[in-house]
C-alpha cells in the first residue's frame, strides 16, 4: 500500500518533514517515490508547501494519507 506521510528531517529538537509518496512496509526515513512538499512546525506560524496537483494525482492512484497529513491538508484547505 502507498501512503502520503512525514519524513523527519532536521536536527535534534528542531525538526522539519518533507511530505513524501512511500510504501507503508518501508521505514520512516526509508527510501520514497516522490517528493510532496515539507512542513516546518518550529516556525511561527507553520510553514507549509505542497504540490496539490501532484497530492490530487497520488490519491486518485489510491496513495492514503496518514492522520498527521490529513491534519496538515487541512490546514492547507486540500482535504
Amino acid at each position: 500500500m502507498v501512503k502520503i506521510r512525514l519524513v523527519r528531517r532536521g536536527a535534534k529538537k528542531h525538526p522539519h518533514y518533507r511530505i513524501v509518496v512511500a510504501d507503508s512496509r518501508t521505514p520512516r526515513n526509508g527510501k520514497i517515490i516522490e517528493d510532496l512538499g515539507y512542513y516546518d512546525p518550529m516556525k511561527e506560524p507553520s510553514e507549509i508547501k505542497i504540490n496539490a496537483e501532484a497530492v490530487k494525482v497520488w490519491i486518485l492512484k489510491g496513495a492514503q494519507p496518514t492522520d498527521s497529513i490529513k491534519l496538515i491538508f487541512k490546514k492547507t484547505n486540500l482535504s
